[in-house]
């Protein structure tokens, strides 16, 4: 059943044939004219008016060839313990506020509040732009989102650039706090379907240019932008790939490729669009076999963190278990399992990214080295306890010294879920850490010539980029 046994057997020409057609009679929207003219001097047929590239039968099956086999590793023996969630580059749009029952837009309040959970939470490794603000206009919010990172938190992490015009700004930002390259493009998202519209396209080639790799993580979804069929989506999205890596190879013929794939599926009763669901895990995974099986190279599928899940709760926090631990068996490559998000990542809920931050201690139980030693043995309290007729382990110094090895979640229920009155239980507990952790924040200080220098920045680039 997993996904290297899958495809055994299976003819792949049929695949790779819906994948030569949609590149070559299909091809893909090009709105950016540099990227075209790499293109065209790469071999693909370009048509300017209609801002179409279409790549011949013969360039992509060259160019598939070109990829070294050698590219592919075996899955890892173990598993590496997945991260802490913390408040890095969420980018979410919609702040979920446990202690009033409400979901609000983004805003720079409630963006506010995040960053001092997170300078608490984690502060040593910073506090990213995990919430956007939906209030101001959208070619100013990685500029005003870098100023509350900058003076909100002790070690603040690259805002997010939505737009190749903001970067420019955002680097002027951080040589004034003395931090270089002080902005991250993120993932490179492709405008699906086989769309580099032009903020995309801008920005990957400008990314490329500067010596970054050709990525591509995709977010398709079955019915929508692919055909239904698992076969019609795994021929659309591996076509974005080829297209991709063969754009990032026009501009830079040395950069790296990769990607992920975050696949998604309707309920064709509501219309909801679910990266989670069973069928959204089985296309994500066989485009990932696939793309192995007949290129070589290993698109990672997308981790737990985009989950259907709307409320927060164990029921959330199990979902991105699952899915993440699904990826895993069929993948051999343990994606992380959540970072606070709801709604298939629009929301950001501080209590659930607690919840998880206890569920994630638990798991790395499951990583743990065995560090064998005589005190770890405990064999003198063995010979101690002997058949237990008399007294148990429970009670010994032994135990007292060493229990902190089991796992102590703060938020979870070890007895188990007991219920709705459980779970809420169980995020009250998460609000009133909330309340501790913003109760302990302390702002940083010495920074207030730099934040009028960064301000400055900031009003010089508005009427350059709002107009």
């Amino acid at each position: 059943m997993l996904a290297r046994s899958r495809f055994e057997g299976v003819d792949l020409q049929p695949l790779i044939e819906g994948v030569y057609r949609t590149l070559e009679n299909v091809g893909v929207l090009c709105e950016n004219p540099a990227l075209a003219t790499a293109l065209e001097a790469f071999g693909a047929r370009v048509d300017p008016v209609r801002q179409r590239v279409r790549f011949p039968r013969e360039l992509v099956a060259e160019f598939v060839a070109s990829l070294s086999q050698g590219r592919t590793e075996p899955a890892p023996p173990t598993f590496p313990s997945p991260g802490l969630p913390s408040f890095g580059t969420q980018i979410a749009q919609i702040y979920y506020d446990w202690a009033a029952g409400e979901r609000r837009n983004g805003n720079r309040r409630d963006q506010i509040t995040a960053v001092k959970l997170g300078d608490v939470l984690h502060g040593p490794q910073g506090v990213g732009h995990c919430l956007v603000q939906t209030e101001v206009p959208d070619r100013m919010e990685s500029l005003e989102s870098a100023l509350v990172l900058a003076e909100y938190a002790h070690r603040p992490q690259a805002p997010f650039a939505w737009y190749e015009e903001q970067v420019d700004y955002l680097l002027e930002m951080g040589e004034i706090l003395g931090i270089p390259h002080w902005f991250t493009y993120g993932a490179n998202c492709f405008a699906h379907p086989l769309r580099f519209d032009r903020v995309v396209a801008d920005k990957f080639v400008r990314r490329i240019r500067e010596g970054d790799a050709a990525t591509l993580t995709a977010m398709p979804v079955a019915g929508m932008t692919t055909p239904v069929t698992l076969e019609g989506f795994v021929s659309v999205a591996t076509a974005e790939f080829i297209a991709v890596w063969i754009a990032g190879r026009a501009l830079n013929p040395t950069c790296g490729l990769g990607g992920s794939i975050w696949a998604a599926t309707l309920d064709m009763a509501s219309g909801e669009v679910s990266y989670s669901a069973f069928d959204a895990m089985s296309y994500g995974i066989a485009c990932h076999e696939f793309i192995r099986r007949w290129t070589g190279m290993r698109v990672s599928v997308g981790g737990g963190e985009y989950c259907a899940a709307q409320e927060p709760g164990m029921a959330a926090t199990l979902e991105k278990a699952h899915k993440a631990m699904t990826i895993a068996a069929f993948t051999g490559q343990h994606p992380s399992i959540g970072q606070g998000m709801l709604e298939c990542g629009r929301t950001l809920c501080p209590v659930q990214l607690l919840v998880e931050h206890d569920f994630v201690e638990g798991v790395r139980h499951l990583a743990r080295p065995i560090e064998p030693s005589t005190e770890a043995v405990g064999a003198e309290w063995i010979e101690y306890v002997q058949q237990g007729l008399e007294h148990n382990h429970l009670a010994t110094p032994h135990t007292l010294a060493h229990f902190r090895s089991l796992w102590l979640p703060a938020y979870i229920d070890r007895k188990g879920w007991n219920g709705a009155a459980s779970d809420r239980a169980m995020l009250d507990r998460a609000q009133g850490r909330v309340v501790e952790l913003l109760a302990e924040y302390r702002q940083p200080e010495g920074r207030e010539d730099q934040l009028a220098r960064l301000r400055e920045v900031v009003e010089r680039a508005r009427p350059q980029l709002v107009g």
